[in-house]
């Protein structure tokens, strides 16, 4: 019966390929519900809804949101609006800042 050996396999500096970001311009309704915390919507993309208990983490629930209704328009063979998606140009950028 033969000796089992283990093989050290050395990865080496090998680096996954890099995924490119891509970018969106994206309008938003940041909405105050009267029970307490916030809606946000997309007039340009209905689809996307999401909510949380603070300002700062419906925002940050937007990623996942934008992410789902991509993965839906290209489930579905639908195109995104045309003005949405950015490619390195300037952007005129409104956003929401919280200080205590």
């Amino acid at each position: 019966m033969g000796k089992l050996r283990a093989k050290s396999v050395s990865r080496g500096s090998r680096k996954k390929p890099s995924r490119q970001r891509l970018h969106y311009k994206i309008p938003l309704m940041l909405a105050p519900q009267p029970q307490g915390g916030y809606t946000v919507t997309s007039p340009l993309l209905p689809e996307l809804v999401t909510e949380r208990d603070s300002m700062e983490d419906a925002m940050e629930n937007v990623k996942d949101a934008l992410a789902a209704v991509l993965e839906i328009y290209h489930d579905l063979g639908r195109p995104l609006p045309q003005n949405a998606q950015v490619h390195d140009e300037a952007v005129w950028l409104e956003t929401l800042v919280s200080v205590p």
